[in-house]
């Protein structure tokens, strides 16, 4: 904490080793962060994916913040649980609001915070995709900040909102953490190659992956208003 850098807000590591005063707190900052790109509206700047798979990379010093398994498939499971997790309760927020107060937002002016083309973009990929955007949502940074918004707006049946939530939240969250670990695993063992030497490029390219979808979307709809 004492070399803070402002960049250190996009950098996973950040959190994964974040602490004070020697106490780590990684699990809680990551399952905050899960929670907040939809259930407190951050999710167009936090690094949601490459958090993920390098929580895998991580999975035993994070659960180690909170208590000591040996078995290491366990500490695994326990983790991509509690992501998940994390992730139901930041819908359950976020489609909640949605519900309440969500027809305000198109009247909102554009903030740090607040973009309002995203809102709109994924007002479109909800109606195109219906509840299975939910679940596409998950893997694409800023539609999963808005999508269960967007649910709760249009009034998305509770029932069926709940069953994507637990459903994509448990895909992505195992999905990304055993990708992370067992990668990690695989290439050290056979190939000697050690993940944690190359998270620049680890965080590039899964940048890279979940956001030129996103990029790509955005420059079509742009060329078919033109």
């Amino acid at each position: 904490m004492n070399d803070f850098d402002w960049k250190n807000l996009i950098d996973p590591l950040f959190y994964i080793h974040f602490d004070v005063n020697g106490i780590k707190l990684g699990i809680y900052i990551v399952l905050f962060i899960v929670f907040a790109e939809t259930g407190l509206f951050a999710g167009f700047f936090l690094p949601g994916d490459s958090l993920l798979f390098l929580a895998g990379i991580y999975s035993r010093d994070l659960i180690e913040n909170i208590l000591f398994i040996e078995n290491d498939f366990a500490n695994v499971v326990l983790l991509s649980t509690l992501v998940a997790l994390a992730g139901i309760l930041g819908n359950v927020v976020g489609y909640w609001f949605g519900s309440k107060s969500g027809y305000y937002l198109y009247n909102k002016e554009d903030s740090f915070w607040f973009k309002k083309k995203y809102l709109v973009q994924s007002k479109d990929f909800f109606e195109k995709y219906g509840g299975k955007a939910i679940i596409f949502a998950r893997f694409l940074p800023i539609f999963r900040t808005f999508a269960p918004i967007v649910a709760g707006i249009v009034s998305m049946d509770k029932k069926k909102f709940m069953f994507y939530n637990i459903l994509s939240s448990f895909i992505w969250s195992f999905t990304l953490i055993f990708a992370g670990h067992y990668l990690y695993g695989f290439l050290l063992e056979n190939y000697q190659i050690d993940l944690k030497e190359h998270i620049e490029i680890i965080v590039i390219a899964l940048v890279g992956i979940t956001v030129l979808p996103v990029i790509y979307k955005f420059s079509r709809k742009s060329k078919t208003q033109e």
